[in-house]
């Protein structure tokens, strides 16, 4: 069986259990899911500087995974799922792991432009130019139609679920409605599961970023990965694990 690996590169083991009750639900049968918390960061991403902190913190809880699983004599993990709506560290933890890596905005990127253009739905309003970068450097931008952020950050929408349906529901609604968009993205770790409830009344497909993460990232299981030489260099100040990955 497939084991994949959840990195939740903030700090909150409540988003970590969260995020992997509904990871292990998407997945099923077909895989087994592990998640590792970030060590350091922000309890939640929701700005810049906790994004740039967070791409170091997926980078450094991969290495101390690796380095568990080689002292426990275990084999790799078949694929890594980045559990952040906006993939910190996407492209840096490739060039080091030598196993398919996705994040929750790539894949769900990826699924919804299979329908046309998408829409974004997410909490926090710094996350609109962040992931708008996000989409044009992963070649999504000219698929995204439109980005809605909620005032509310995802972690204070995941402690009040009700009421986040109610308000996420009329964002998609609203947003579908506005830029014709074929699907939306409710994106977010906080927001596992909410996107079924979001569903009502909203006349295109809202998708679940964490469901699509998981689809993705199995999907990609056995993908060949091309071998990864060292990087050449010795890293300073990083955990051991970490700077094992350099010279």
């Amino acid at each position: 069986m497939p084991r994949l690996l959840l990195i939740n590169p903030n700090t909150s083991a409540d988003v970590s259990a969260l995020v992997l009750r509904h990871a292990q639900n998407a997945a099923g049968h077909l895989a087994h899911v592990d998640v590792v918390t970030a060590r350091f960061g922000a309890p939640y991403i929701a700005c810049e500087a906790s994004f740039a902190v967070a791409a170091h913190a997926v980078l450094d809880a991969w290495a101390g995974a690796r380095a568990a699983q080689q002292a426990a004599g275990q084999a790799p993990y078949d694929a890594v799922l980045i559990a952040c709506f906006g993939d910190p560290g996407l492209l840096a933890l490739r060039q080091i792991c030598p196993v398919p890596v996705t994040g929750l905005a790539e894949a769900a990127f990826c699924q919804a432009s299979r329908q046309g253009r998408f829409a974004i739905v997410t909490g926090g309003a710094a996350w609109e130019p962040m992931l708008a970068r996000l989409a044009h450097s992963l070649g999504y931008g000219q698929s995204l139609a439109a980005i809605h952020t909620v005032a509310a950050t995802g972690a204070a929408l995941a402690r009040d679920p009700l009421a986040a349906q109610g308000l996420l529901g009329d964002a998609c609604r609203a947003v579908a409605a506005a830029s014709g968009a074929a699907s939306v993205i409710l994106g977010g770790a906080g927001l596992a599961g909410m996107a079924q409830a979001a569903q009502a009344g909203v006349p295109v497909p809202v998708i679940d970023s964490v469901v699509a993460g998981v689809q993705h990232a199995l999907a990609l299981c056995g993908t060949p990965v091309a071998p990864r030489a060292p990087l050449g260099f010795a890293w300073h100040g990083v955990s051991s694990a970490l700077a094992a990955t350099g010279a």
